[in-house]
């Protein structure tokens, strides 16, 4: 052995005069890194969710502004079937009478100008007769013998016409069956 006196060199990841070697730096940053990209990832992932939540918000919103305009547009139509009601008598009147005068004529007129407008809208009148009974679209408020060899129950007169307002009864047709 000789007398010089042995000089251990530090180990690389050991501190020397105070600093952290290079290796614990790039661990630290690395750490740092992937903490970031983490927090990132949810701040990502909250925002996708909260612009689909948003999306879904507008869509229900939107549908429920048609779904108050039909129901709005609806209750206007059968406030205006009175009307429509005693335009149709007037007509039934005026047909049934010989002296058919100018205003008569304006008034059939006009019936069948409100009537062609509020079709166009979505206004559909249930008045046929010899179909068969639907409970849903008519109110059977009289009741006849059916034909022999009849099936089912048929719509024999219909006294009120009914309204279905874009695929909805607005109101049954009143009528007369038989079977």
């Amino acid at each position: 052995m000789s007398d010089e006196p042995v000089v251990e060199e530090p180990p690389v990841d050991e501190v020397v005069d105070g600093e952290a070697s290079l290796d614990d730096d790039l661990i630290d940053f690395s750490d740092d890194r992937t903490e970031a990209e983490r927090e990132r990832d949810q701040y990502k992932d909250s925002l996708q969710r909260l612009q689909a939540d948003f999306e879904n918000y507008k869509k229900r919103v939107a549908r429920t502004h048609q779904d108050d305009v039909a129901r709005a547009a609806g209750d206007l139509v059968a406030k205006l079937l009175a009307v429509v009601d005693t335009l149709d008598l007037a007509q039934t009147h005026l047909e049934s009478g010989e002296d058919a005068k100018a205003e008569a004529t304006a008034l059939v007129a006009a019936r069948a100008q409100l009537l062609e407008v509020l079709a166009k809208e979505g206004l559909e009148r249930v008045d046929a007769t010899g179909v068969e009974f639907d409970p849903t679209v008519h109110d059977a408020v009289m009741h006849g013998p059916g034909d022999e060899g009849q099936e089912g129950t048929i719509v024999e007169e219909v006294l009120r016409s009914g309204y279905r307002w874009r695929g909805q009864v607005l109101r049954p047709a009143m009528c007369r069956v038989k079977g």
